[in-house]
């Protein structure tokens, strides 16, 4: 059994800071693709970052200069440095992982239950 679980989410003024992490648990014999993604009220999930095994990111343009993926392959985890928050960036930030579990021949997709940021002055 895969798990993801993320942390680091909150209250923050516009122009603040904050940073999630996400890390992976359970019987995993590789990760490949992880990500993070974001629903706000009303509107559907979006893409925010993506970084690959290799370190090869990718960003929906809306956050590009202002957040940063990266992750520690050797713990399993996945981080977004989120830096110059907007109110538009309010919303449920879901981790995301491509996983190989022990003992299987194929990668599955896995989701985080989400963590709440809300930028609000």
């Amino acid at each position: 059994q895969v798990q993801l679980m993320e942390s680091g989410g909150g209250l923050v003024q516009p122009g603040g800071s904050l940073r999630l992490s996400c890390a992976a648990s359970g019987s995993i014999s590789g990760i490949r693709a992880m990500g993070w993604y974001r629903q706000a009220p009303g509107k559907q999930r979006e893409l925010v970052a993506t970084i690959t095994s290799g370190g090869s990111t990718n960003y929906v343009d809306s956050v590009k200069g202002r957040f940063t993926i990266s992750r520690d392959n050797a713990k399993n985890t996945v981080f977004l440095q989120m830096n110059s928050l907007k109110p538009e960036d309010t919303a449920v930030y879901y981790c995301n992982a491509d996983v190989l579990s022990t003992g299987k021949i194929w990668y599955w997709n896995y989701w985080g239950q989400g963590t709440q940021v809300t930028v609000s002055s």
